[in-house]
């Protein structure tokens, strides 16, 4: 056992390797992690290497072979992942608090987080019974019998903005298809997923069924996703990194899903319900402190209303208060470390350079209780075109874009005029320009009148640089497994 987390006085059930049920030593590499929101040291973690991360892999696909979870029935396995989402519910408190140290985020959003990835076990838990294969009608004297089967081991490679929810995202439905799986959370973060291991186990998964490795991704998910033993890879992070993925994982023809950037736009028609926009769409902007791939950071607004638009979207961002990640009343924590936030500010001074006008935040504070954290105020930019860099990259940080445009077919082409599409917001009193923009929009989920589009049983995934395949939903079940097509000859000719 590695030593606790520093200051807190409580015990971290596992801050080393959890491979077949155990904490397992590593080649002695360790690392600090240091609270963004204030610097100050965290906990210390084994690192592992490439050898770490092959021998997870192996240990996944004996216990795959062995079948004492690939061959268990779907009652069993429900079982367990609800078991698992009970033993989540007992420890919410101690998980969204070590999420919030860990990830610089509000205590009430790790709150909801935390609860949200028991949801998803609970809803993957119900899904598992009801995975069924089919019988087709085909031209023969049999009967054809398609049969759903678990993929195999499977590499699941979460990010740092939501390192316990995305896990589970990842991790119930794989268990739910009876795949085993090597967890592998990012360096930064990788205190909450690092728990996942002892719950399971607990829960009465099988020893060896769940594996967590937290490294490097150059080191440990590079031999992750080349070792011949791994049939699925999952991965959530940026689209270079998804890019990479696939080349690596291309000669063995391993399954591939990938929920990668965005740039998510907001449409706003001059019928819209502004007060009700501005209201919703400031943490679709801003939560996470915009480290979320979902965050609508372009605002597209009909030219009668972009003045008013800007003006009290600008003067609520004011308002948002920026703060100690533990305080309930915070609604925008840290960044994750002080060397995004000079990326994200490298974007802001890219903005003004290429003449976009900053309305309001990218300030750093410099004294009191956040100045030895990585915060930075939530910037809104207006003065935008469509051809600057703040309206076309994701910059994964709390900065706003604001563009206008003349009619509906302008902002259709400019909502989809990027490489990106994975999310957005619609917002009009028209149903029918509702449901025609809706069709029109280049996106995997758009939400009309609201800002949220994820949910656990719709499928959840991008269009272009933003992804393929899908996560959440019965399609996410579906992308765990294989199938198997049988034909019995029933009937002789003659």
């Amino acid at each position: 056992m590695l030593p606790a987390v520093f200051g807190s006085g409580e015990q971290v059930d596992s801050v080393g390797l959890w491979i077949e049920g155990r904490v397992v030593a590593t080649n002695g590499a360790t690392a600090d992690l240091f609270e963004p929101a204030t610097g100050r040291a965290l906990a210390r973690v084994a690192v592992a290497g490439a050898g770490d991360a092959e021998h997870a892999a192996e240990v996944a696909a004996r216990v795959f072979r062995e079948g004492a979870w690939s061959r268990t029935s779907a009652a069993a396995r429900q079982r367990a992942l609800l078991a698992l989402a009970a033993r989540i519910r007992e420890q919410a408190e101690a998980l969204a608090q070590l999420e919030a140290r860990n990830a610089g985020k509000p205590i009430s959003d790790a709150r909801w987080e935390v609860d949200a990835a028991a949801q998803c076990f609970e809803f993957f838990a119900g899904a598992a019974t009801v995975l069924s294969g089919r019988v087709p009608p085909v031209d023969g004297r049999g009967l054809s019998v398609v049969l759903r089967k678990p993929v195999g081991p499977c590499a699941l490679i979460v990010p740092w903005n939501f390192p316990f929810l995305i896990a589970a995202w990842k991790l119930a439905p794989a268990l739910a298809a009876g795949n085993t799986v090597v967890l592998k959370p990012a360096s930064a973060t990788p205190l909450s997923a690092l728990r996942l291991g002892p719950l399971a186990r607990e829960a009465g998964i099988p020893d060896g069924v769940v594996n967590v490795v937290a490294g490097p991704g150059a080191s440990a998910g590079a031999a992750l996703v080349c070792h011949p033993a791994i049939r699925k890879i999952s991965f959530t992070g940026d689209s270079s990194n998804g890019a990479e993925i696939l080349h690596l994982a291309a000669p063995d023809i391993k399954r591939v899903s990938l929920e990668l950037g965005g740039k998510s736009a907001s449409l706003v028609f001059a019928d819209a319900d502004l007060e009700a926009c501005v209201e919703s769409s400031l943490l679709a902007g801003f939560g996470n402190a915009g480290q979320d791939c979902c965050a609508r950071s372009r605002i597209l607004v009909e030219e009668s209303v972009h003045d008013r638009l800007v003006e009290r979207f600008t003067a609520a961002t004011r308002r948002l208060r920026m703060g100690d990640p533990l305080d309930s009343d915070t609604q925008v924590g840290s960044l994750i470390s002080s060397a995004h936030r000079e990326r994200v500010l490298a974007y802001v001074e890219t903005g003004r350079a290429e003449g976009a006008r900053l309305l309001c935040g990218a300030e750093i504070p410099s004294a009191g209780a956040l100045a030895g954290g990585a915060f930075l105020s939530p910037a809104v930019f207006s003065d935008v075109t469509p051809a600057m860099r703040i309206a076309r990259e994701e910059i994964f940080g709390p900065v706003v874009a604001i563009l206008p445009f003349r009619d509906e077919q302008e902002a259709v082409a400019l909502a989809n005029d990027s490489e990106y599409g994975l999310s957005g917001s619609l917002w009009t009193g028209d149903a029918r320009r509702a449901l025609r923009v809706a069709r029109a929009l280049e996106t995997g989920a758009i939400s009309v009148n609201a800002s949220r589009s994820v949910f656990l049983e719709a499928p959840f995934g991008g269009w272009k640089r933003s992804g393929m395949g899908r996560e959440l939903g019965i399609e996410a079940l579906e992308g765990y497994t294989e199938t198997t097509s049988i034909y019995f000859e029933t009937e002789t000719e003659g």
